[in-house]
């Protein structure tokens, strides 16, 4: 019988399917008696240049910064929101004002005490006007009312979902301290990337293209919290070396598809590493491909549409990826059993037949040598994934006459170009999927975000129904309405796609079994670690 790449991987005693999380894990994990100190080294596979989460959403940003920066809510081991500095919640009948009570003898690092003049500053002053995500969640966000110090009113003019709130707020919630940036330019602060947070971890350097490192905090709000002594955070581009200092024992931690997959397939049957999806199901993702639609070629949907048909994923999966993950219904996963439209089918597959019409129709007939039109793809690379599938397509489209040129930037020069300089055709990358598509997922969508935010709909494209949905699906409190509206919103989106949402698969992390507490909730990667541990040797 033939076994698929897919299934050998994913036979692997440590490695379990995006979704399936395991409810008696934590309570195994605790079970252990824990030791402080010791010295956590985490590989990053690629720098952002930034330390803020209240400024950017990013899992490369949070897998440092979250435990350094606390947001008002972050999921539990249940899966649940649960309070880190917020304590209650409440939302009126209208769902106008959401009221959140705050954890109080909370200390900034530098002393100062966290208040919700913090909170009010964070969601109005960078959630609201600078953070990627958060401009379009909080885009009806009037106003956020300090009645004392432990208390933060948050007034909408349309409602907020609490439910959705709530989820949104475990990415798009860190607080930052307002003494430190208000009256600053909040884009050049120099806290941005030498943070000052709550958390249990205290910022102590950051060497650009090398290391960040945080220590613990002894005035942390969780008596006898945290474990460890430090974090070291190292940027291994080379994933291959990356490897190799896990095996070597100079790394503990790779996360989010940090090594080569061919390394994960080889790693999973040795015992010292757990290869695992567990503690990272909040964070589903898709291989995206933008189009810029200011390109003229790329305005003309039959265009877009012809590309799409140009990509055999399927084969890309199963060839280059292992056959992890499979090919995109949509901007909604399947594993989103809330809002995942019923009859979902992938909208553009493989005909490379109709592709060629498509671009006939539109005009462009193949010229000299074949050549219809030439286009630049911008890979943000997240991934080894990512230079594979910009090479696998621009392999595709040659195929129907339309050559591409790759360009080849750091991830940093590679935003830049794409989000703030709109200086691409196409552009693929990730999008993650974080529980509910108004979190992180509409954004890509929606018109209005700040130029120069990342991961949002920067194509020069907008389309007054498909806004009009996103702002009404956000603010309906009635959970089949909601549903109703945005299986409407992934026809409507499917039909124009100015971005391509091309696989859906899940992320997985590589950790020496010598770290203990690990992966116990499903967003852990991007979690606190206050409760984290080391085993001695």
């Amino acid at each position: 019988m033939r076994i698929t790449r897919r299934e050998a991987l994913l036979s692997g005693a440590g490695l379990m399917l995006a979704g399936a999380w395991p409810a008696s894990h934590a309570a195994a994990q605790a079970a252990a008696t824990p030791r402080k100190g010791g010295v956590l080294t985490v590989h990053l596979g690629s720098e952002q240049r930034i330390l803020n989460p209240a400024l950017r959403a990013s899992t490369g940003v949070y897998v440092i910064t979250s435990k350094i920066i606390e947001p008002l809510v972050d999921l539990g081991t249940s899966g649940r929101p649960e309070g880190v500095l917020a304590t209650s919640w409440d939302a009126s009948e209208d769902g106008k004002t959401i009221t959140f009570k705050l954890r109080e003898g909370v200390k900034w690092h530098d002393g100062k005490p966290f208040t919700s003049a913090d909170v009010q500053y964070s969601a109005m002053e960078q959630w609201k006007v600078h953070l990627n995500y958060g401009t379009t969640l909080q885009l009806y966000l009037d106003a956020v009312d300090t009645p004392d110090e432990h208390t933060a009113v948050f007034r909408y003019s349309r409602p907020m979902p609490l439910d959705l709130l709530l989820r949104a707020l475990c990415d798009l919630g860190y607080i930052v301290p307002k003494h430190v940036f208000a009256g600053s330019n909040v884009l050049e602060n120099p806290a941005n990337t030498a943070p000052i947070g709550t958390g249990p971890y205290k910022f102590v350097e950051y060497q650009r293209g090398q290391y960040v490192i945080a220590e613990r905090n002894p005035d942390y709000w969780r008596q006898g919290f945290p474990y460890l002594d430090r974090i070291v955070w190292r940027f291994i581009t080379d994933r291959s070396a990356a490897t190799a200092a896990l095996e070597t024992g100079s790394v503990q931690i790779s996360a989010y598809n940090g090594l080569p997959l061919a390394d994960l397939d080889r790693l999973k049957s040795d015992e010292r590493f757990e290869v695992s999806t567990r503690g990272v199901e909040a964070n589903v993702f898709n291989n995206t491909l933008e189009f810029n639609t200011r390109r003229k070629e790329l305005s003309d949907v039959r265009v877009r549409r012809a590309i799409v048909h140009a990509i055999d994923v399927p084969f890309f999966l199963e060839n280059f990826l292992y056959g992890l993950g499979k090919p995109a219904t949509g901007p909604i996963p399947s594993l989103s059993t809330d809002f995942y439209p019923a009859d979902s089918a992938v909208p553009y597959p493989y005909d490379k037949a109709k592709a060629e019409a498509l671009l006939d129709e539109a005009g462009y007939k193949r010229g000299a040598g074949g050549i219809r039109f030439t286009l630049r793809i911008v890979p943000i690379q997240n991934g080894e994934d990512v230079p594979l599938l910009a090479t696998f397509i621009q392999q595709s489209l040659q195929q129907v006459g339309i050559r591409v040129e790759i360009v080849q930037l750091d991830i940093a020069g590679a935003l830049t170009a794409v989000y703030r300089d709109w200086n691409f055709d196409l552009a693929t990358g990730w999008h993650q999927y974080r529980g509910d598509p108004a979190v992180s997922t509409t954004v890509w969508y929606r018109s209005g975000s700040p130029k120069g935010a990342p991961w949002t709909n920067q194509y020069g494209w907008q389309s007054e129904k498909v806004d009009a949905l996103i702002d009404q699906a956000a603010s309906e409190l009635d959970p089949a309405k909601r549903r109703a509206l945005y299986a409407e919103w992934v026809k409507a989106v499917n039909e124009e796609i100015p971005v391509a949402m091309l696989t859906e698969r899940p992320f997985y992390a590589v950790t020496s079994r010598k770290v203990q507490n690990h992966h116990t909730s499903p967003r852990w990667d991007s979690g606190d670690w206050h409760d984290t541990w080391l085993q001695p040797g």
